[in-house]
């Protein structure tokens, strides 16, 4: 699962030819969880409020970004590093 952006001790990836809808895949320590690009809502899994946070603010800065990304994974072609969350 490639790795796009990282800060603060976040993980976001995402997978080639994953399913739909377009998401990315968010690790922090144990908690996991699956963000709709679109809307930013959690698909699946959990993360505490503060984490949560953090991850939507930054996906509103680089929605565009990730959805590029996305089309990238779907084509399995390289994805691009996104700036993290300053």
């Amino acid at each position: 699962m490639p790795e796009v952006s990282r800060f603060f001790g976040i993980i976001i990836a995402m997978y080639y030819n994953d399913h739909t809808p377009p998401h990315f895949h968010v690790r922090y320590g144990k908690q996991k969880a699956i963000i709709e690009i679109e809307t930013l809502s959690v698909l699946e899994g959990k993360l505490k409020p503060r984490t949560l946070g953090l991850v939507i603010e930054w996906a509103a800065q680089h929605q565009a970004e990730l959805q590029r990304n996305w089309d990238l994974a779907r084509q399995q072609a390289p994805l691009n590093k996104i700036s993290p969350l300053e």
